[in-house]
């Protein structure tokens, strides 16, 4: 029998964010959408995170009121999201039970949580294994039930203080608040933060960035003013379409992306998205013939994030800014462009290996999801287009490593793999482009390594 009449408030961060620990990238809106809410839909209950609340008054106000008053309250506290923790301990202030408490199971506390029941699942990053979310739906479901058919306090401040009272509105209070949120009382002053998210990444989708960038900056806007602070994932997303929309031009643009990276403490942070967003932009600039300091400052940030993450895509840009400095006035003796390639050549040898891993790991993915996969769903189309895309860029990463390394014939098996792979014009163009620079670049130095790098013909 459903619970039509209740109201679920989910507490956790929401799109791409870091577990500083351990230097993971976990999408909290792929654990939302596949792991909770359906959930929470199928027992008849109403879910509702704080971005899909409509944004008519203070968010704040909405916010504490649903910490009250929801019937269930999940808190996710994967990446040690502050505002999670937050709210998850003004929710054990005021309500004595029915509040559900999970995280991603790689997630290090930083402090005692041993009186508190923590359900994990399983996040493999950028994706949930299809296995893991049935797994996780039957558990997390059985759990629900659990919790609102009793009312033994799973609140740690009500077990320890036992005689406490939870606190409830003034009847008049409640009233008044009932009244303002009539429709002729509250005018409609915006969407929901997740329908401009959402809107905004769709528009990346379709290549239009000047549109995704106007309603990143809208959200961020809503995000800021009520947070208080620049939300991390937003201000990635802004800087990505700020340089992308290249309005006025690409060089301003690319000025006004790296602004807002620092507005993030770039400097200090060991966010490696941030970091990372930060090498991309210097790169561009190196490119753009801006100064030989953005390519210091691009080698310096793609090292970073390369080490944080141990990724291919870091990897790959950071062998070829080590190259760009090998040709560059910054590198005044062979000795010195030498050091370069050589590191360049052991980075190229790195990403072969993480190529070779993350292969394994795709295909075994892969086959584990082929029940979602071809069940003709939404879901089921996106994810073969997930597994696609990623096996599109192991391949030329291998290719690009590969030829950096003049391994000419792994090279051209590589890539003739990928054109078996179904992928979009962006990836092969971003991709061929790139290889162009870096045989133009290595023609340059190839001379100085041991065997030479002599471009193939």
């Amino acid at each position: 029998m459903g619970n039509t009449d209740k109201r679920c408030f989910v507490v956790m961060g929401f799109g791409i964010k870091t577990d500083y620990i351990n230097g993971r990238k976990l999408d909290l809106n792929k654990s939302y959408r596949l792991l909770i809410k359906p959930v929470v839909e199928a027992k008849g209950i109403e879910c509702v995170r704080a971005d899909e609340i409509t944004h008519s008054g203070s968010i704040d106000v909405q916010m504490y009121r649903e910490l009250l008053q929801a019937d269930l309250v999940i808190a996710d506290l994967s990446t040690l999201n502050a505002n999670a923790l937050y709210e998850l301990g003004i929710r054990h202030a005021l309500r004595p039970y029915t509040t559900i408490v999970i995280s991603e199971n790689k997630l290090v506390y930083p402090f005692d949580l041993n009186h508190v029941v923590i359900h994990s699942y399983q996040h493999l990053g950028d994706a949930i294994d299809y296995e893991e979310v049935e797994r996780f739906r039957a558990a997390l479901g059985n759990v629900i039930q659990t919790v609102l058919d009793k009312t033994q306090a799973d609140s740690p401040v009500y077990t320890y203080l036992n005689s406490l009272i939870p606190p409830k509105l003034q009847e008049q209070i409640e009233k008044a608040m009932v009244e303002s949120e009539k429709p002729e009382k509250a005018p409609e002053i915006g969407k929901a933060l997740s329908l401009i998210i959402q809107e905004a990444e769709d528009a990346i989708d379709t290549k239009e960035f000047a549109k995704a960038k106007n309603l990143f900056q809208t959200a961020a806007m809503l995000s800021t003013a009520n947070s208080g602070q620049n939300d991390i994932y937003l201000t990635h997303r802004l800087a990505f379409t700020t340089y992308k929309a290249a309005e006025p031009d690409l060089v301003t643009a690319l000025y006004e992306s790296l602004g807002l990276l620092k507005s993030i403490h770039l400097d200090t942070t060991n966010d490696p998205e941030t970091v990372s967003s930060a090498g991309a932009v210097e790169k561009k600039l190196y490119e753009c013939g801006e100064g030989d300091q953005h390519l210091e400052d691009s080698i310096l940030y793609y090292q970073r994030s390369y080490y944080l993450l141990n990724n291919r895509y870091n990897g790959i840009n950071l062998a070829m800014t080590l190259v760009y400095h090998a040709t560059s006035a910054l590198a005044d003796s062979d000795q010195e462009r030498i050091a370069d390639l050589v590191f360049a050549q052991r980075t190229w040898k790195r990403v072969l290996y993480l190529c070779d891993r993350d292969w394994k790991l795709i295909q075994e993915k892969e086959k584990n999801d082929q029940a979602l996969i071809t069940d003709g769903t939404k879901d089921g189309q996106e994810l073969q287009e997930y597994y696609n895309s990623q096996k599109y860029w192991i391949l030329v990463n291998r290719a690009e490593s590969s030829f950096g390394l003049g391994d000419f014939d792994t090279y051209r098996e590589a890539l003739a793999q990928s054109k078996n792979i179904p992928f979009h014009t962006w990836q092969l163009e971003s991709f061929t482009e790139q290889i162009g620079k870096l045989e133009a670049e290595l023609k340059k130095v190839g001379h100085l390594l041991d065997p030479q790098w002599i471009a193939p013909n």
